[in-house]
């Protein structure tokens, strides 16, 4: 796997653009890394850095590491008081009533996304029957978590969403747009994967239908930007990853081809 690029760096902070597929530290389940993120960036770089927060490992974007005891206490200390904000773009599929109905929590809509913005307050814990899941807790039980949602585009079988965690539980993006029908495109754990988007199902005429590939083949969410105050001079800092290229393409061709 290729290094992850350095988004920012000085004697406090580094910021690393991880790519999708990798953990960032010791995973839970039954498919923990054998090698971390940590693990090879300490390999080539030498000890000293750590994470300051999570980022499941389907996951790509921004990720937030401390150089030193202090800066590490300091910025950790920021996640947990909720005073980061981490805007993830994700790409979600809006389920049917038959696809809803198998994989939410509550009553499903067959109607889009009715709010241009909407909360999700579902608690969450570990699974006790799989190791790689976790539990949407409808009433009692789990620990509390919220996520907050925008709107940004809607492609009819598709929208656009920015997607703000205030708590970090585990898989709480994935777990809470599953739990009301909205699964993120490419999730295997909770939502729909036998769903592709595919050209030819936006395209009228395609004609390249025996040797298409799928225009984003992997968990379509991705950490875009993390803002936070610097642990030494307290300033507030803003990082960013670019958009990885197959979310262009994927939205390129949503809005050419594919506009509610």
């Amino acid at each position: 796997m290729p290094s992850p690029s350095v988004v920012y760096e000085d004697e406090d902070v580094l910021v690393l653009d991880k790519p999708a597929g990798e953990f960032v530290s010791t995973g839970r389940g039954k498919r923990k890394a054998s090698l971390t993120l940590m693990d090879r960036w300490r390999a080539t770089h030498g000890e000293g850095v750590s994470n300051a927060h999570r980022l499941d490992a389907e996951v790509s974007g921004v990720v937030v590491c401390a150089r030193n005891k202090i800066a590490l206490d300091r910025l950790t200390g920021q996640f947990q008081s909720k005073s980061v904000k981490r805007t993830h773009g994700a790409l979600v599929i809006v389920s049917t009533l038959e696809e809803a109905r198998r994989i939410c929590l509550v009553e499903p809509s067959s109607a889009p996304i009715p709010a241009d913005e909407f909360s999700i307050g579902f608690a969450l814990g570990p699974d006790q029957h799989d190791a790689d899941r976790m539990h949407v807790y409808r009433r009692k039980g789990g620990r509390p978590a919220l996520s907050r949602f925008r709107v940004l585009e809607r492609f009819g079988r598709y929208a656009w969403v920015e997607a703000i965690p205030e708590t970090s539980r585990e898989h709480q993006l994935q777990a809470h747009l599953a739990s009301v029908g909205f699964p993120v495109l490419g999730d295997a754990v909770y939502g729909l994967p036998d769903q592709r988007l595919m050209l030819s199902e936006l395209k009228r005429g395609y004609k390249g239908r025996a040797t298409e590939r799928p225009l984003l083949d992997r968990l379509a969410l991705h950490l875009h930007e993390v803002t936070l105050k610097h642990p030494a001079s307290g300033e507030t800092l803003t990082f960013t990853s670019d958009w990885p290229k197959e979310f262009e393409i994927a939205l390129r061709n949503l809005r050419k081809f594919a506009r509610s």
